[in-house]
C-alpha cells in the first residue's frame, strides 16, 4: 500500500521527469532553429559570391533607405 509520503515521492518524481521532458523538447526545437538558421546562412553565401555586384548594390541600396527612415525620426 502507497503512504502519502511516497505518494509525495511520485509525484515530486514525475514533475522533474516532466521538466526534464520540456527541455528536451526546447533543446531540440533551438537545434532544429539553429540548423534552419545555418541553412540560410550557407544560401546566401552562395547567392552572394554567384552574384557579387548584385548583392553590393542591394546592400547599398538597403543601407542608404535605411540611413533615410532613420534620419527621418
Amino acid at each position: 500500500m502507497v503512504n502519502k509520503m511516497d505518494e509525495d515521492i511520485i509525484n515530486n518524481l514525475n514533475e522533474e521527469l516532466e521538466s526534464v521532458i520540456e527541455q528536451g523538447y526546447s533543446f531540440l526545437e533551438d537545434a532544429e532553429i539553429a540548423e534552419k538558421f545555418e541553412e540560410l546562412k550557407t544560401d546566401a553565401e552562395l547567392l552572394i559570391r554567384k552574384h557579387p555586384l548584385k548583392s553590393v548594390l542591394i546592400g547599398a541600396a538597403a543601407g542608404y533607405i535605411l540611413a533615410r527612415l532613420f534620419k527621418s525620426s
